[in-house]
């Protein structure tokens, strides 16, 4: 299990976003992340793999899935993929989880 944490230089580019950056991300289990902004919200990321289709794939092989980063308060994988931070946070913040189904 890996964890990741975002930069504190975040706010260095200028941008503010309408969600709070994602400061850490853990892969949990086998489609399931844990993440937390930097607001202190902490919430549940969970990927069904009917939902994994398209540039999404990859997300299936679970070492792949496990390189889950953070990169400018966003979670990513390598070859640019991202989640959606605007609707993560208001999924976490309502739920404390976001299920991509």
């Amino acid at each position: 299990m890996r964890i990741e944490t975002a930069p504190q230089d975040y706010f260095a580019s200028g941008l503010e976003p309408s969600a709070p950056p994602v400061v850490a991300v853990i892969a949990t289990g086998a489609l399931t992340l844990q993440v937390e902004f930097l607001d202190g919200t902490k919430g549940e990321i969970r990927f069904f793999p009917s939902h994994l289709t398209g540039v999404f794939e990859p997300l299936k092989n679970p070492d792949f899935f496990a390189q889950a980063r953070i990169e400018q308060g966003v979670v990513t994988w390598p070859g640019d993929l991202d989640l959606a931070p605007d609707a993560m946070y208001d999924a976490v913040k309502q739920n404390k989880i976001w299920m991509l189904q």
